[in-house]
């Protein structure tokens, strides 16, 4: 009975320990997991310690011991197995698939990317963004000394606007004992074109976050729903109602045990409630933005791009393989967020030969045959028309700027504040403007593209007309330096625009002079090619 106790005992144990690991590491209950090998092989090995502890085996009969041997054979086959498994999974045996994953088309840059309104433009970086949420955050004297923002920031569309979004977090252990019951009253919500930053409040808290403890902790709440899906990097959102979302990319192993990874389904967790909706991928809800983390697109374009002649060739001699450069940005098209990068010869050249855009809910992928610099060039180029300034240029945004690739950079100071815009054309990125407005700098970087012959001026095709009679009105007003005349004419509607620097004698006119106007019509306001006065 004392024996027996004792085995009982350590199998209590044991299964104790075994499930104070479960509920800490939450490995899946899915054989493509990593996690769940180690997780059986501590099983084994505890189950080998709690039969050598109750056959009380010495050294010389553990060697001997059959009933050792198999379970110690059991775990030697699940080594094996997992180690073989990793081998066929790889790219080294399975470089044809493994560059079929994604699917790339050849996409048109005019007609793809359209001019976007300075208001539309994303000016911030992630860093930037932070800045503004903890700024924000510091202010509310309220929340502060009890919650701090999270570090997500995810760059989403919302409302048609590109934002990014991050959820408060417990300050600390303390700070959640304190407030869990009514859970995270707010997240920060910063428009990535405005750079306006707000605490959205919530009528209900969130009690489902990732600074939770215990059954409340996103990824425990999760695991213990589903416990056989394998999660990649959960992302947090809002709907267009701005009700709080976890959004939750199921992995799926299309090669073999281990490798192949794409997305197969995606859950949505309300952060609010807890309460989850489950989705296969193709049938996810179009507000969502992120299921394929750009970090995995990014992965996936370079296994196409690497591996179209075979493992061997991406290694030895490399011949035709392109990569992706170093960073990547964001770009909304259509209501969704697309994952932007540069692509390059896999030796490391100074140029890109193209880039691509990945979409981050369906990995729909279009590849641009631009050639032109590379991201770090035209950083570079950047820096040094401020190079007295020392500011730093953040990672490019590609802009359509006239019909032109463009790369739009950010500069900042020490501080991580933007303080001026750069325009760097990708084909000839010599060619550079800055300007402390977005309006300033595309006007610089328009004039720049006329200068060299990049942009032509459009041949004015406008019919030279005639009016004559008496100035029925006359207003005057400052253009960009410039006097400016405008006359309105007995029997017309028109409005003429004279400038004082073509025409000096404009300032003689008065109303009820009788002149005699040669002009184009335009949209608001017609251009004066001459204007005399008559008898």
């Amino acid at each position: 009975m004392k024996k027996i106790k004792k085995t009982l005992i350590i199998v209590i144990a044991a299964l104790i320990l075994l499930g104070i690991y479960y509920y800490a590491a939450l490995p899946p209950l899915n054989i493509h997991s990593a996690e769940v090998w180690v997780f059986a092989g501590i099983v084994i090995l505890l189950i080998a310690g709690i039969y050598i502890r109750r056959k009380r085996l010495n050294a010389y009969e553990m060697r001997e011991s059959k009933g050792l041997k198999v379970i110690l054979g059991i775990f030697a086959v699940g080594v094996a197995v997992y180690l073989i498994g990793a081998l066929l999974s790889s790219p080294i045996v399975n470089a044809k698939k493994y560059q079929q994953l994604l699917t790339v088309e050849t996409g048109e840059f005019t007609k793809d990317i359209e001019e976007l309104s300075f208001d539309q433009i994303p000016l911030l970086d992630r860093d930037s963004a932070a800045l503004l949420g903890n700024r924000e955050m510091g202010s509310m004297v309220d929340m502060v000394s009890q919650f701090e923002v999270d570090d997500l920031y995810s760059q989403i569309n919302y409302q048609d606007r590109p934002v990014r979004v991050s959820p408060l977090r417990y300050a600390s252990i303390i700070k959640w004992l304190t407030n869990n019951s009514e859970g995270i009253p707010a997240y920060i919500k910063i428009d990535m074109a405005t750079q306006d930053t707000e605490l959205v409040k919530l009528d209900q808290g969130m009690k489902y976050t990732t600074s939770d403890h215990f059954n409340r902790n996103i990824y425990r709440h999760l695991r213990f729903r589903y416990p056989t899906y394998i999660f990649n990097d959960l992302s947090f959102e809002v709907d267009e109602e701005g009700t709080p979302y976890w959004i939750c990319p199921v992995k799926k192993y299309n090669i073999g045990l281990f490798g192949g990874v794409t997305i197969g389904r995606v859950v949505l967790c309300n952060a609010i409630t807890g309460e989850t909706e489950d989705y296969a991928i193709e049938d996810a809800p179009q507000w969502i933005d992120r299921a394929f983390s750009a970090d995995l697109l990014v992965e996936l374009y370079d296994y196409h791009g690497t591996l179209k002649h075979g493992f061997l060739n991406s290694v030895l001699g490399q011949k035709d393989c392109l990569a992706t450069t170093d960073g990547y940005n964001y770009l909304a098209i259509d209501d969704d967020v697309w994952v932007y990068t540069g692509v390059t010869s896999i030796t490391g050249d100074q140029s890109n030969v193209g880039f691509v855009l990945m979409n981050q809910r369906t990995m729909e992928t279009r590849f641009y045959e631009v050639e032109g610099a590379t991201e770090a060039s035209a950083m570079a180029s950047a820096e040094g028309q401020v190079q007295n300034l020392h500011y730093t240029a953040t990672f490019p945004l590609l802009l359509n700027i006239s019909g032109e690739p463009t790369y739009f950079i950010a500069l900042k100071d020490d501080a991580g504040l933007v303080k001026m815009y750069a325009m760097v054309n990708v084909q000839k990125y010599q060619i550079v403007a800055t300007g402390d407005t977005v309006s300033e700098c595309e006007t610089e970087y328009t004039s720049l593209m006329y200068e060299n012959g990049i942009k032509e001026v459009e041949e004015d095709t406008r019919e030279i007309q005639t009016v004559t009679g008496p100035i029925t009105r006359i207003a005057q007003a400052v253009v960009e330096g410039n006097s400016h005349y405008y006359f309105m004419i007995e029997g017309s509607d028109e409005i003429f625009d004279v400038s004082v620097v073509d025409y000096i004698d404009a300032i003689r006119f008065d109303v009820g002079d009788r002149v005699t106007i040669e002009y184009k019509e335009g949209k608001e306001t017609n251009t004066v090619l001459s204007v005399n006065g008559t008898e």
